[in-house]
């Protein structure tokens, strides 16, 4: 048999420009799937347990259905039927009046509106607290996050790159109202957001362009920078899910689901937030992941499991072997990624974010 060796070469050059990301690591826990089928679960958000960081939670949007509520073994504690919810974020140290709450927000697509929840954290229980519809007035909502920076603020983007700047504020009755401060808008289609509550940044992703990064401020002037745009060859689009690893004296990553090649690209925190590296969740006791939405990430210690805390994705293509199921969460514990570098990426564990 003749060999075109030409031929060969030529296809094992274009695969390795498709995936051009060889750095694999393997998750080692995935939640439940979700009781929808088809395009459900997307965005999760990593509560951090006061006492008992093992007892710690995850919440996870399934944008067919509401929110759904997991323990650190990925198993589903709470399921809600609150609507299309699309993003998710939390804060757990919302002042309402005379107490701290952990407050739980969200896109809503079915009535275009932000929704407000309080998070108990023995339970997993959420308890909707919004005073009064907030009612957004982008396109569709899509795209959330919280910001703290003494007060506490909502951001939300349409799927037409509007953004509102929501503030939060408790209520005499204890129920959170919402007033938009701030607005601007983004060329294309936006989702994923997070904002750096101590250096004072918001971070959009642009789908079919890159992540931009503005000041988060509500008087701030709106004149963004462009952190990364797909003339990095390790990002394909669509941009998706954003999340921040917190270390200390400023020091950190932005992560940001590349769904077009199944990778997370790693930026630096501080400065111009140079490129890293990239990564890959390859199969192992837990299948990969692909074309991830939303992502989340925690620094610090949450556990016997979870010693250096752990990186988490929505995967898009959920397998139990050859059989597919419904979409859910993988999650990494952080080593895995940090030392998959080279360089190794910082481990700091005990680094609690100043608000």
């Amino acid at each position: 048999m003749k060999i075109n060796f030409l031929l060969v070469f030529t296809s094992l050059f274009l695969l390795a420009s498709c995936n051009p990301v060889k750095r694999f690591v393997q998750a080692s826990v995935e939640t439940n799937p979700v009781k929808s089928d088809d395009d459900a679960a997307d965005d999760p958000a990593i509560f951090v347990h006061p006492d008992q960081p093992e007892k710690s939670l995850i919440i996870g949007t399934n944008k067919q259905n509401g929110l759904d509520v997991y323990n650190l073994k990925g198993e589903q504690l709470q399921s809600y039927d609150f609507g299309l919810l699309n993003n998710v974020d939390l804060r757990s140290d919302f002042p309402l009046n005379n107490q701290t709450i952990t407050i739980v927000g969200a896109s809503n697509r079915t009535d275009n509106t932000i929704s407000l929840f309080q998070l108990e954290g023995e339970t997993g229980v959420l308890t909707p607290i919004a005073a009064q519809p907030l009612q957004s007035q982008v396109d569709e909502v899509y795209g959330f996050c919280l910001y703290q920076n003494g007060q506490t603020y909502a951001f939300v983007v349409g799927k037409d790159g509007q953004v509102e700047q929501w503030l939060l504020t408790a209520t005499a009755d204890d129920k959170v109202a919402g007033e938009v401060v701030r607005t601007f808008k983004l060329g294309g289609q936006c989702e994923g957001m997070v904002a750096d509550d101590e250096m004072g940044y918001l971070y959009v992703g642009e789908e079919a362009i890159g992540v931009w990064k503005f000041k988060a401020a509500a008087d701030a002037d709106v004149v963004p920078t462009l952190v990364t745009d797909l003339s990095n060859n390790m990002l394909k689009e669509d941009i998706e899910g954003l999340s921040l690893y917190y270390a200390a004296n400023g020091q950190g990553y932005l992560l940001v689901s590349s769904q077009g090649n199944n990778s997370y690209a790693v930026f630096e925190r501080a400065g111009d937030n140079n490129y890293v590296g990239s990564f890959r969740i390859g199969d192992g006791i837990v299948d990969k992941t692909g074309e991830t939405d939303g992502i989340d990430v925690i620094n610090l210690a949450m556990g016997p499991a979870f010693p250096n805390g752990f990186f988490i994705a929505q995967d898009g293509f959920n397998y139990d072997g050859r059989k597919k199921k419904n979409q859910n969460f993988k999650l990494v514990p952080w080593e895995r990624i940090a030392n998959s570098f080279e360089p190794s990426l910082l481990i700091d564990n005990t680094y609690v974010p100043k608000r």
